[in-house]
């Protein structure tokens, strides 16, 4: 250990000014965590603890820089069956850090332990795998490099939930198992850092990156001040705060996606939001922009329905996803909605009585920040401009989620976790848990299921952009955007096109080749 204390010593003394450079053998990496007490890749407990868990577990299949699945670990699959059974074959020589021979039966345990977590009702974290279980049915070795994976459908999306981490066989419920990836976790203090090295085994070209040292900080703030004060070399963060650092010449601000879709949800059972045409009037009065640039700096990513505007399934339907608060006016007349008596809110005749257009809007609120109560104001002062009055209640993340499931709220700012799997069933479909919404729409429960029976890459994405299509004529909730977070950088570390969260050191076991 007194390589780690004499590194972090000089690294501290060092002038920020320091141009920036590629990376050498050595990697000084920020992050926040403060939860993460054992070595558990197939439950990790924080989200950029994943990222460096990658670099030591592979997964069977992963994903490139295109969002399409890729061989890894596994070197070909083939489906029968329709889609209903998928074959992969293990690569050759491919060993554990400690020389062990990687097997299927190594695969087909780490896959039946995620499951069986998954599906067990009486746990308290069912991990963060969980959301395999609506994919797979078992996994089951045929031989020392075969793998069959029963799958729940027919269905293309099988091959997103394969990016698991595998481990030894023997050791899926144990920390610290053996990993087959590029780098070895050599050291390990919970919540001050985490040390990688080079694994000597592994089956591709040794990284030009020989060792990684991960230092842990209890929030944003303070991870941030030590990339300000040059004391690591790289720093992961969501925290709005990092958008004031722009790339330059001696520092780098490498955007990446998240899986944080921040939507505001529309209550289609309550009385204003059953014409679909009061609901497309509040999509063309919220400027999206607008917040994206003020509230959240800029670190963000388009996306009009649950299709990220990066994505390869996008669906580009820009003429319908714009700003345009008069179109706005025009649907609510259209919906019989007027200011009758000229006091700036739009009213109509509901049995007789005068009914106003008054809504209420909850809002969780981030511990971290305040964004989403920012947020909760714009849109206010927008609906107002067309005669909309909102009322703001800010709640607990508990009752927040108690009024979405009771259906006790007219509008709601939060924001869905997306699965790696491609699949927006779980919020669009009739009857599903996280259809908030009350949506109901035939057409896209259809469009729904015959996603989930798409064996081919080509079909899949044909349906995504109809289901797109079909998301746009019903506007069921208003899709703000996807949440961006920053990479700070001296160095360089990675040639990827597309970095992703739980994903964010991907390239750097390429770097320099």
């Amino acid at each position: 250990m007194k390589r780690f204390f004499s590194l972090l010593l000089v690294l501290m003394l060092l002038p920020v000014s320091v141009l920036g450079e590629n990376v050498q053998d050595t990697l000084m990496l920020g992050l926040v965590s403060s939860r993460t007490y054992e070595i558990r890749p197939l439950v990790p407990q924080e989200r950029d603890l994943v990222s460096l868990y990658g670099l030591v577990y592979e997964s069977l299949v992963t994903i490139d820089d295109n969002g399409l699945p890729q061989p890894l670990l596994a070197e070909n699959w083939t489906e029968t069956g329709g889609g209903s059974t998928w074959t992969f074959t293990l690569r050759e020589n491919v060993t554990f850090s400690d020389g062990t021979p990687l097997t299927a039966e190594d695969v087909a345990a780490s896959g039946n332990w995620i499951l069986a977590l998954a599906n067990n009702s009486d746990a308290a974290d069912q991990g963060f795998y969980q959301n395999m279980k609506w994919t797979v049915s078992s996994f089951k070795a045929l031989d020392e490099r075969t793998v069959e994976v029963k799958a729940k459908r027919d269905y293309y999306g099988v091959l997103y939930s394969m990016t698991f981490p595998v481990v030894h066989a023997t050791q899926v419920d144990i920390p610290a198992p053996l990993g087959t990836g590029p780098y070895v976790i050599s050291a390990f203090e919970p919540g001050s850092y985490m040390w990688l090295d080079v694994n000597p085994n592994w089956w591709q070209t040794e990284p030009q990156v020989k060792e990684i040292m991960a230092s842990f900080f209890p929030n944003n703030k303070d991870l941030i001040t030590a990339y300000e004060y040059g004391r690591v070399d790289s720093a992961i963060t969501r925290s709005v705060a990092a958008a004031q650092y722009k790339s330059g010449i001696s520092s780098l601000s490498i955007a990446y996606s998240t899986r944080q879709l921040e939507v505001l949800l529309l209550n289609n059972g309550a009385f204003e939001f059953e014409d679909v045409r009061v609901r497309q009037a509040i999509r063309y009065a919220i400027n999206k922009d607008l917040i994206a640039q003020n509230v959240y700096m800029g670190m963000t990513i388009d996306a009009d329905t649950p299709v990220p505007s990066d994505s390869w399934l996008y669906y580009d339907q820009e003429h319908i996803f714009v700003y345009n608060p008069e179109k706005a006016i025009e649907l609510l007349e259209e919906a019989g909605w007027t200011d009758s008596d000229g006091d700036n809110i739009m009213d109509r005749v509901v049995d007789g009585k005068k009914r106003n257009l008054h809504v209420r809007l909850f809002v969780y609120e981030d511990p971290e920040n305040d964004v989403r109560f920012e947020t909760a104001n714009m849109i206010v002062d927008m609906l107002a401009e067309v005669k909309i009055e909102v009322k703001v209640t800010t709640m607990t993340y508990g009752e927040e989620r108690e009024a979405l499931e009771s259906g006790a709220y007219d509008m709601a700012l939060c924001a869905f976790q997306m699965d790696v799997v491609p699949d927006y069933g779980f919020f669009l479909r009739k009857g599903n848990s996280q259809n908030y919404c009350r949506y109901v729409s035939s057409e896209m429960t259809s469009l729904i299921d015959s996603l989930r029976t798409q064996e081919n890459q080509t079909d899949f994405a044909y349906t995504s952009q109809t289901i797109q299509q079909q998301f746009a004529n019903d506007t069921p909730f208003i899709c703000l955007f996807y949440r961006s977070g920053a990479i700070l950088t001296r160095k360089m570390f990675t040639t990827v096109r597309t970095l992703r969260e739980f994903e964010l050191l991907r390239g750097i076991e390429a770097f320099g080749r």
